[in-house]
């Protein structure tokens, strides 16, 4: 699948709060995918870094967007799991996530995903998932 084509599904396949993000694709491959997630107000909490709620809803989205990458197809995926690990305030222009598939299987993927600050490289969370693949 292309940018364009994952771009096009978060537009047409994903929620209007998701939506809000304003998340664009900015690679993909079979096994990787990166999103970029600008840091606008509306996603700061107390003291103006992005909101791990926010950070979050980018790992899952930038890892399911990464399993249809891989499937090659839209696929309606289930999270059964998902862990975050928060390592500094998330507080520049944008945040970069890049998931890669760590497992993949016929019925349960397992997705890994690093958030950094765009400007700076810094880490900002890691995010580890596994989705339900549909028969």
């Amino acid at each position: 699948m292309t940018k364009d084509d994952l771009q096009q599904i978060l537009a047409d396949a994903f929620a209007p709060w998701v939506q809000a993000l304003e998340l664009t694709v900015v690679e993909t491959a079979p096994d990787t995918t990166v999103l970029r997630m600008p840091v606008t107000p509306a996603l700061a909490r107390v003291g103006g870094i992005v909101s791990g709620q926010a950070l979050m809803a980018l790992a899952d989205t930038a890892m399911v967007l990464g399993a249809m990458s891989h499937a090659g197809r839209m696929l309606p995926l289930a999270t059964t799991d998902l862990h975050c690990q928060f390592l500094r305030p998330g507080n520049g222009a944008a945040i970069l996530c890049r998931a890669q598939l760590v497992k993949p299987g016929r019925a349960l993927s397992v997705w890994r995903a690093e958030m950094t600050d765009e400007a700076s490289g810094k880490l900002v969370a890691t995010a580890t998932a596994t989705f339900y693949l549909p028969a």
